[in-house]
């Protein structure tokens, strides 16, 4: 039982019928195919409510009892677990509630419940009110279903066009409800529920809250009565009620009574209409297919009992409580019978049809017409429903055509009593009291029935049969087609009733005949029928005055009587001086004249509206002239009300521009209001007396609404300029100043008989001035003050009557002031939601007070703008400012507030609420005012949560439709709809600009954030959560969230795209703004799982909108783009898992589980598991489907042609119409561009210009056609760039700020390639849009570094395992296929472009990467024999790089050239990346292809050629403020790929020949040296840019760098390089010899030191002299010297880094730099030892090139064996570089010894490391963690970066870090070896020479310095190794034998055992392992022996 007992949170009497109600609308009115089996499901469950219709559940003691415990013991709720307690409160609620509803209690207990969840939406009501609304919605849901199941039944009157399974499906439901007694139970509810009985009860309970509320139940209740009415009218018009059926109908209807003013409402209206059509028969005649059908069912026919009882029930004599109703019953009665004996199954009811007279007589009797006309046409509802009006014209028409005896009867009893009338007046007696006004009703009724046509049906056309019109030629051809068959006799019945009653017609019966008329003139065939009438009844030729001959209803004697009016009243026209004036004699017209002559007026007024032929022939008829003589009227004495008649008339005329033109002159000639005073004058006459005097004082105002309404329409058709020119100043001011000072402002303190009136006033005069500044555009002109001549004195003209009211709109005038309280008075009364008279004119007044406040804002920039530049006096406010203004009603500053509260109206009234959201949306413009606004909206609580509510309810509006742009000719339905709408775009127009400002502005007031605090401190909730209400928020995700639970997708999307996108745009801007983000994202995260839900419908395809669906994209996928980084940021993990793999994922996925929720195993799945690659179906991953989506092809609009205007001309014009719209986009203003133009065709003067002017005007229309699609385009455009700029950005955050490991490599690598081979697919299309192809380079460029990284790392994390099989996940054809794309994409963009690519040429880069080997450890082993490497299988690297480079030349020179040009010119970046590429493929390039092309080319030649013009942009680098680095940058990248070229000797060689080193010779910036303390002050803070020095350095560098390899590479033809880099040398001498002189060694220093010294160890020899070809002696001389120089800097150099500053360095390159300390040394170390290395070289080189023997070799080294001081490092401080040997220019033989020992000490040093670390490499796995943070920390920037990283990343580092260890030690080794072995070698030479072939000199010969010694190498002239320094008396010749011996004994003490033993322990170690042989043995065994030999 319990589970019985469950009550449903969602009201089983409110929830689930709101659902049924939301599946039959689907089904049959928006027709949604799928909609059809879910409405059978419900229909067959909701049965019984239909059947059981409006009954509720019953009360039960069980129910109570278990309701009475919930608030003990729980209850169970439906969908929640356990039970749940509630409130005694709700309880006590619960039993209230099902004891006025009589309901169950469970059920009341369920309305509540819903009631609260749905408190949100009913901002100030509390849950019980909620619930009795609820309650009556589920009522109202059930009625309007049945009554749309009904509709949608097939039958004879109808249909709605839907498919026949629905049809099928709904009849036999409805025939059901039918037999089980709907009817009845219809009539008992009709009669049973009324409002007022409703209310009693409710408000004897406190169910009534405050108006608003009061007015929504008491609306439900009536929608119910009206809807449940309804139904039974549709049965009725498509199916006949059974007799039972119609009988209790017929009962029903008799005992319904009137309202007070006569007529029925509209309920019973509808049950009348039903009782109608139950009787019709008339579609018999219509002769449908069906007919057959229709006619078997109809128990008129088939039944005869049928028949008699509906026939007795009629004919009954009691009288019904309604005797008009009952005779329009027999009527329709009377009709049908008459109709069934004319046809073949009628003669079996004989009996009945023959009573037709009888009943026809009786209807009479009842005055059936007149009850027709007060009681149905009476109300409103009635002139909705269009088959209530065609049912009535059949019953009026077949009264008139079935029974033209009766209506022949009719006439003669009229004319009878017109003679009784006459004689009793004549004979002044009482008038007959048996007189009957049944014709008169008639034709009043058919007068009224056809003046109204809402639905523009023109039934009166019946009554008119056009073959009358064929005896005049003035018609010719208008009609004409209809003439030629015979009309249907129904027709010609109706027409000779029209005519014959026109005929010698009784004074009686004048007026409701033209009354007839006029009703039957309605419309625009009508109207001309009723004109050729009119016309045909005049006798043609009237030569008697009295116009006797002619019928009385024509032309001739209408404005005849109206010309004799006008003569006898002009006689009386009194002077207007004279004081009678006051009191005007009526003598002229009678009470019965006046209404003849309205009546008349109106008929003529309906035709010449209607139509235009009528009008201009009326008005152009040289007798009558209607004009003149109704203007003549207007000046005479006569009443008011025939004085408004006559200006209404003239309005009509004033409807053709050609008639309004002169109508203002005749306006303005008859001083109809007085504009020019006569001299003497002492008061004002015309309409102003009329107004003040007579209107006033009578408190009746219709001729000021005339008066308004004539300048309504004439200002519509022209304003003339020059009205009244001559006589005053011509212009509309004085109308103007009228319609302003008397009428509009007096309006409200007048006293008004009508109170309507005063609105009416109010109404008409606004809309006036609505269109006057509609129609005002601020010209220059406007603002300047012009004089003009008037009767000979100087007077100011007057300016457009727009300018008028825009100034006074823009001050604070009694004008403004008054539309401002209107529109408080507007809203004050709309929220009693209380009816009062002029209701309808009151809200079309506040509109046009909301238009005018909308125009002024619109055109205020401008004209401020203007009245600046004209400098004029007038002082104007900005509206918005003034609308901050004091109200002095309320005494606070609430005007926009005001403006505001329209949108909480915005159910009853949609424009007012458009044009509110439209003011608030500009004035939100201006951020001074949204803070104040803030505050307003704000400060009052009541207020506020009105206004938000208003917001929110504008946005939650669920009639709101988007159409195409608004058209005048839709329903008037679809116009709301539209307006509702445009309104919620206004919203959120109003919401984005709003966001774009600082805070506190309206839309975080509006979206429900903090104003009070920090925005980022709120925390948003779901409506209704504590205590927060509905927001916009809120009401904008409802809207989004609609429908994406299905399968369909968000219904908004498909509905709305505008709408949506713009939600999704302000989604976007919540999330995107810092303060609002946290709390935005936090909310849609977890209360809405926003992101989830919608992506998963991407992509969004709407066929008819691509622009709208691209931005929805677009937003929402910027807003998933930041929701990925944030939770990836937060750690969140699982929420970025769910969306990535939304977006990726491949395998088809069980999307729309059956409860709606995916399932929890699917969140937990393995990571890696998201993609399998084993099965066969795979879905397209949702980024690529979201691709496809955009479509890069792009329609151009094709050029103009003209043949009348300029082209060029035009396309000026046009894009002086371009302004940057809202979006940011460059669109034409489509407006101005058409004034423009239509302006200059009607510029254009003379005969041939009017004649082509339509031809013209063609071709503006075909240009202006052009420039929507040119705007259109380009909106296209900007769509698609958006959108793929967010997929671009979706993507990039996907591989970039999501957690590497949660995809995994390999999938990662093969979303990688689908991507970009989709993108390339798409943008190498032939059609592809050139304005995408930047993005989409950006994005292949990211895609391909990440497929670069991605492939590289996981070669890293496998190296070990799968080294061989090379590529693991992505296959070598995948990685050719993006190669080919890419070279395909880099063709295709041809000569343009080249910013583009550079993107592309660095993914080249990126992907060339791809295939380069990783650095591999030098391991020291020997390793293979060369026969085993060259035989070896090539590694996957090399095989790809192989393959690579085919694809590359298979491009051949189209390619090469493209790279090529973009490397010598164009963008810096371009030709970076294209140099870079270059290098990267000329490294590869084994055959040297592109070497030969760029050679042969040129392209190399410019490239050397352009060094020397950035010799100037380097030179201005090195100031201390450097311009822009580029220079450095361009000529890094160039000398870096000239390096590459001169690697081969082809290269080199080639560089030389194109003058490489002339070029480099003339650059002066190398001798720019900046001083290096002059600039530390100026550092760059941020450390970007380097110091000057720095610069220097990058520019020296990399030439160093250069000449070294093209020195290595020339080495066969070296003489030739080794030549021109010595003038090199030679040239740059101060600079080289500074550089090594260098003071303070810094790591840069030593850097340019080792490849200096590189340098000069090649060339500075005494042999590249003569290579250098002819060089003149003195040179040679200059030469040598030079080349002596940089020996000596270089021995000089040798003594500082081997000896004193070594130990000193490294330390100090700790000190400095303690962070990378270990990285800082290790590069000093090797710098160091290569300077030594290279120093060390030279000198072999040297002694080798003096002389192959060692006893004619040059000395470099003195013979000194002391070492230099500091080597224990005692004494490291600078006293330590001091000299301390005796020979200080030369430096010793010690200094050679202390290298050798330190250098073999450091090999066993880095020996040792090198093995520790190779040792680490091998056991990474098994390395504590400490070691590998300490590993890492040289790799990762910042503090705590280490910690941040994985695990795996930290392990990848590591052995990164170790491998460089390791190759550093390898360097280390090569290099200390090589200075092993060349020290002993200069050692050995030095020892041969000095101990076995130097004879030491005596003292005596001290006198001649170097005489004796050295004397035969001094003479050989091939050298002077030591001349300059030997002449200079170095002391080399003092070389005594004490020297000699002392050197002997000191180099055997230091070149001791133990140091040999070293020596041969690193050949042993190094050199044979390298299977390199080495000398070091041999050498250590020389020298030993030298000392052995020379001791002993």
């Amino acid at each position: 039982m319990a589970a019985q007992m469950a009550v449903n949170s969602g009201a089983s009497l409110w929830g689930p019928l709101k659902e049924l109600w939301e599946t039959v609308e689907g089904a049959v009115l928006r027709r949604q195919q799928e909609s059809i089996h879910l409405l059978d499901l419900q229909l067959k469950k909701y049965k019984p409510h239909f059947l059981s219709l409006f009954e509720n559940p019953p009360k039960s003691a069980e129910q109570r009892e278990k309701v009475r415990k919930a608030s003990t013991e729980g209850i169970a709720i439906q969908g929640q677990q356990g039970s749940r307690l509630l409130p005694e409160q709700l309880l006590t609620e619960a039993f209230i509630l099902s004891d006025l509803f009589d309901i169950g209690e469970l059920a009341a207990l369920e309305l509540l419940l819903a009631g609260e969840q749905q408190q949100p939406h009913f901002p100030g009501l509390t849950r019980g009110l909620v619930a009795v609304l609820l309650y009556w919605d589920g009522k109202l849901c059930v009625a309007n279903s049945l009554r749309t199941l009904i509709q949608s039944r097939h039958g004879k009157t109808f249909t709605l066009d839907l498919s026949g399974e629905l049809v099928a499906l709904t009849t036999r439901f409805t025939d059901e409800l039918m037999s089980q007694g709907l009817t009845k139970r219809i009539l008992t509810l009709v009669s049973e529920i009324s409002v007022t009985r409703e209310f009693e009860r409710l408000q004897k309970e406190r169910g009534l809250g405050n108006e608003k509320h009061r007015k929504e139940v008491s609306d439900l209740i009536r929608e119910c009565r009206q809807a449940l009415a309804d139904s039974l009218f549709s049965w009725t018009c498509q199916s006949p009620l059974t007799k039972d059926d119609t009988l209790a109908l017929i009962g029903h209807l008799e005992t319904v009574t009137a309202q007070a003013d006569g007529s029925l409402d509209s309920v019973n209206i509808a049950l009348v209409m039903s009782l109608l059509y139950c009787l019709d028969v008339s579609f018999v005649e219509q002769g449908t297919e069906d007919r057959e059908d229709l006619l078997q069912a109809l128990p008129l026919l088939t039944e005869r009992q049928y028949v008699s009882a509906v026939h007795s029930r009629l004919t009954d004599v009691q009288p019904w409580k309604l005797p008009g109703l009952q005779a329009v019953c027999r009527l329709a009665w009377a009709l049908s019978l008459r109709v069934l004996s004319q046809l073949p199954q009628g003669s079996a009811l004989v009996e009945f049809t023959e009573t037709d007279e009888a009943l026809a007589d009786q209807a009479l009797l009842g005055d059936v017409f007149l009850f027709m006309k007060e009681g149905m046409l009476g109300c409103e509802s009635f002139a909705q429903e269009e088959f209530y009006i065609r049912r009535i014209h059949s019953l009026i028409t077949d009264f008139l055509a079935l029974m033209p005896m009766k209506v022949k009867q009719l006439r003669n009893r009229a004319d009878e009593d017109a003679r009784l009338v006459h004689m009793s007046l004549q004979m002044d007696s009482e008038l007959p009291s048996s007189l009957r006004k049944d014709l008169d009703h008639l034709m009043i009724l058919i007068g009224e029935f056809y003046s109204k046509d809402p639905f523009g049906l023109e039934l009166g056309l019946e009554f008119w049969c056009p073959t009358e019109s064929l005896q005049h030629t003035s018609l010719q051809g208008s009609y004409l087609g209809m003439a030629l068959q015979r009309p249907p006799h129904k027709q010609v019945v109706l027409s000779k009733f029209v005519r014959q009653m026109g005929d010698l017609l009784p004074s009686t019966l004048y007026i409701p005949y033209l009354r007839m008329l006029k009703g039957l003139a309605n419309g625009p065939q009508c109207a001309h029928y009723c004109f050729s009438l009119l016309k045909t009844n005049g006798a043609t030729h009237s030569d008697n005055i009295q116009g006797v001959s002619g019928s009385p209803v024509s032309w001739e004697h209408f404005f005849h009587s109206l010309m004799l009016y006008h003569e006898n009243l002009r006689r009386d026209l009194p002077n207007p001086d004279a004081a009678q004036y006051r009191h005007p004699p009526h003598r002229g017209i009678t009470q019965r004249e006046l209404e003849g002559l309205t009546s008349f007026l109106q008929l003529l007024t309906t035709i010449i509206t209607w139509s235009e032929n009528a009008r201009l022939a009326l008005c152009e008829h040289p007798q009558w002239t209607p004009v003149v003589v109704m203007l003549g009227l207007m000046q005479c004495s006569v009443p008011p009300i025939l004085k408004a008649e006559l200006l209404h008339c003239l309005a009509a005329f004033g409807k053709s521009p050609e008639v309004a033109a002169s109508l203002w002159q005749s306006l303005e000639y008859t001083q109809i209001l007085q504009t020019v005073r006569a001299p003497g004058q002492r008061q004002a006459a015309g309409i102003e007396v009329e107004l003040n005097e007579i209107e006033s004082s009578c408190e009746e105002y219709p001729l000021t609404r005339g008066f308004c309404h004539l300048i309504s329409i004439l200002v519509e058709s022209s304003l003339p300029v020059n009205l009244g020119a001559g006589l005053r100043v011509p212009g509309f001011q004085p109308y103007l100043n009228f319609l302003r000072d008397c009428i509009f402002l007096p309006f409200p303190t007048r006293a008004y008989r009508r109170p309507a009136e005063k609105w009416e006033v109010a109404d008409s005069v606004l809309e006036v001035f609505h269109k006057l500044l509609r129609d005002y555009e601020p010209q220059p002109s406007d603002f300047i003050q012009e004089m003009m001549e008037l009767q000979g004195e100087q007077v100011p003209a007057y300016k457009p009557p727009g300018h008028s009211i825009m100034f006074h709109l823009l001050n604070d005038s009694p004008m403004l002031a008054l539309c401002l309280s209107l529109l408080e008075e507007g809203v004050r009364q709309l929220d009693t939601y209380a009816p009062f008279p002029g209701k309808k004119h009151l809200e079309s007044a506040v509109l046009h007070c909301l238009c005018l406040l909308d125009l002024a804002l619109q055109k205020e920039v401008v004209f401020m703008d203007l009245l600046r530049e004209s400098q004029a006096s007038l002082l104007v406010s900005p509206l918005e400012q003034l609308l901050q203004g004091v109200s002095p009603q309320t005494r606070r500053a609430d005007h926009i507030v005001n403006i505001a509260r329209y949108l909480y109206h915005s159910s009853s009234n949609p424009e007012a609420a458009f044009q509110s959201a439209k003011i608030l949306r500009r004035i939100a413009n201006y951020p001074n005012i949204q803070i104040r606004l803030v505050g307003d909206f704000t400060h009052d609580q009541a207020v506020s949560d009105k206004l938000m509510a208003g917001f929110v309810e504008c946005l939650d509006n669920e009639e709101a439709e988007e159409g195409p742009e608004t058209g005048d000719e839709l329903d008037p339905q679809k116009k709301v709809s539209q307006i509702r709408h445009e309104t919620q775009i206004h919203i959120l127009n109003l919401l984005i600009t709003s966001l774009e400002l600082k805070t506190p502005n309206l839309a975080l007031y509006l979206l429900g954030y903090e104003i009070k605090k920090p925005v980022s401190s709120t925390n948003l909730q779901d409506p209704g959560v504590l205590g927060c209400p509905r927001s916009c928020l809120h009401a904008i995700l409802s809207l989004l969230q609609r429908g994406t639970e299905k399968r369909s997708g968000p219904v908004l999307t498909q509905q709305a795209p505008h709408l949506a996108e713009l939600c999704y745009q302000v989604i976007y801007q919540l999330c995107a703004c810092p303060d609002t983000s946290g709390p935005t994202m936090r909310y849609l995260r977890t209360s809405q799982d926003f992101l989830f839900s919608h992506l998963q419908h991407l992509p969004f395809i709407l066929p008819g909108n691509q622009i709208a669906a691209l931005s929805q994209m677009s937003w929402l996928m910027k807003t998933a783009a930041i929701e990925l980084r944030v939770t990836s940021l937060n750690r969140q993990r699982s929420h970025t898992q769910r969306l990535v793999s939304l977006l990726l994922n491949d395998q088809p996925h069980a999307q729309h589980a059956a409860d709606g929720e995916s399932g929890m195993e699917e969140e937990t799945r393995s990571v890696s598991g998201f993609l399998h690659f084993d099965t066969v179906s795979k879905v397209r991953r949702k980024l690529l489907s979201v691709l496809d989506a955009i479509d890069f092809s792009q329609d151009m609009p094709e050029l103009l042609h003209l043949d009348f205007f300029e082209r060029t001309q035009i396309e000026q014009v046009i894009s002086n119409c371009e302004h940057v719209n809202e979006q940011g986009h460059t669109v034409c203003n489509i407006k101005l561009l058409h004034r423009v133009l239509v302006a200059e065709v009607n510029a254009l003067q003379g005969m041939a210009a009017i004649g082509q002017r339509p031809l013209l005007m063609e071709e503006v229309n075909s240009m202006l056609q052009q420039v929507v699609e040119r705007n259109r385009v380009r909106r296209s455009l900007n769509a698609k760039r958006h959108a793929l700029q967010s997929w671009r950005s979706l993507v990039e955050t996907l591989l970039t700020a999501c957690p590497v490991d949660l995809i995994p490599a390999d999938d990662r690598q093969l979303i990688i390639r689908d991507l970009l081979l989709d993108l390339h697919d798409k943008v190498l299309s032939d059609d592809a849009a050139g304005e995408l192809m930047p993005i989409v380079a950006g994005a292949v460029f990211t895609l391909t570094a990440h497929l670069s990284q991605s492939v590289l790392s996981e070669q890293q994390q496998g190296a070990g395992s799968e080294a061989s099989s090379g590529f693991a996940s992505i296959a070598n054809s995948a990685l050719h296929l993006i190669l080919r794309k890419l070279l395909d994409f880099i063709l295709c963009t041809g000569g343009g472009y080249q910013r583009l690519r550079a993107h592309l040429y660095g993914s080249l880069l990126y992907y060339l990467q791809i295939a380069q080997k990783p650095e591999e450890p030098e391991t020291l082993q020997t390793g293979k024999v060369m026969w085993e490497r060259l035989t070896a299988p090539e590694d996957g690297f090399t095989k790809l790089q192989r393959e690579n480079l085919a694809i590359i030349e298979s491009y051949g020179k189209a390619l090469m050239d493209v790279v090529c040009r973009d490397a010598c010119d164009g963008h810096e970046i371009s030709r970076m990346l294209a140099l870079a590429v270059l290098d990267r493929i000329l490294s590869i390039d084994r055959q040297n292809q592109w070497l030969v092309y760029v050679c042969n080319s040129g392209y190399l030649r410019s490239l050397v050629e352009s060094l020397k013009q950035d010799d100037a942009a380097l030179q201005s680098l090195l100031t201390p403020q450097p311009p822009l680095l580029k220079p450095l940058y361009i000529y890094e990248s160039k000398m870096a790929l000239l390096t590459r070229v001169a690697k081969t000797g082809q290269g080199a060689v080639e560089l030389l020949r194109c003058g490489l080193v002339a070029q480099l010779i003339e650059c002066q910036v190398f001798d720019m040296i900046p001083d290096s303390d002059s600039h530390r002050v100026m550092r760059d803070p941020s450390g970007f840019i380097p110091t000057p020095l720095d610069r220097y350095r990058q520019i020296l560098l990399p030439t160093l760098r250069l000449l070294q390899v093209i020195l290595t590479s020339t080495s066969i033809n070296h003489q030739q390089g080794a030549a021109q880099v010595l003038q090199w040398l030679i040239v740059h001498a101060d600079t080289i010899q500074s550089l090594l002189r260098c003071q303070e060694l810094s790591m840069g220093a030593l850097q340019e030191l080792s490849l200096l010294t590189g340098i000069i160890s090649k060339t500075a020899l005494p042999g590249v002299l003569e290579m250098g070809g002819e060089i003149n002696s003195a040179a040679l001389m200059e030469f040598q010297g030079h080349i002596n120089r940089f020996q000596r800097l270089c021995l000089s150099l040798l003594s500082r880094l081997a000896g004193s500053e070594r130990e000193r360095l490294l330390k100090q390159a700790e000190i400095s730099a303690p962070g990378d300390s270990a990285e800082r040394r290790e590069e000093m170390e090797v710098a160091m030892q290569q300077v030594c290395a290279n120093i060390m070289e030279y000198c072999q080189t040297l002694l080798l090139q003096s002389s192959a023997q060692a006893q004619f070799s040059i000395c470099l080294f003195s013979p000194s064996g002391s070492e230099p001081a500091g080597r224990d490092g005692g004494r490291s401080d600078l006293s330590s570089t001091l000299p301390t040997v005796a020979y200080s220019r030369i430096p010793s033989l010690g200094l050679v010894l202390y290298l050798l020992k330190n250098s073999a000490a450091d090999f066993f040093r880095f020996h040792q490391s090198h093995r520790q670390s190779l040792g680490k490499l091998q056991s990474l796995d098994q390395l504590p963690p400490e070691e590998l943070k300490e590993l890492c920390q040289g790799l990762v920037s910042g503090p705590g970066g280490v910690e941040k990283i994985s695990s795996v990343q930290r392990s990848l580092l590591a052995k990164r870090r170790l491998v460089q260890l390791i190759n550093n030690r390898a360097k280390l080794l090569a290099l200390s070896s090589y200075v092993i072995e060349t020290c002993l070698f200069v050692l050995w030479r030095h020892l041969e020479y000095y101990l076995l072939h130097c004879t030491p000199a005596d003292p005596k010969d001290s006198l001649l310095p170097g005489a004796s010694l050295f004397r035969s190498r001094l003479t050989d002239d091939s050298f002077g190794g030591l001349q300059g320094s030997g002449s200079r008396g170095l002391g080399l010749s003092r070389v005594s034998q004490q020297d000699l011996d002392l050197l002997q004994s000191d180099m055997a003490a230091g070149f001791g055992e133990a140091l040999q033993r070293k020596l041969l322990e690193v050949e042993a170690l190094y050199s044979q392992v390298r299977s390199r042989y080495t000398f070091i043995q041999a050498l250590v065994r020389r020298i030993r022996g030298l000392l052995r030999q020379s001791k002993g």
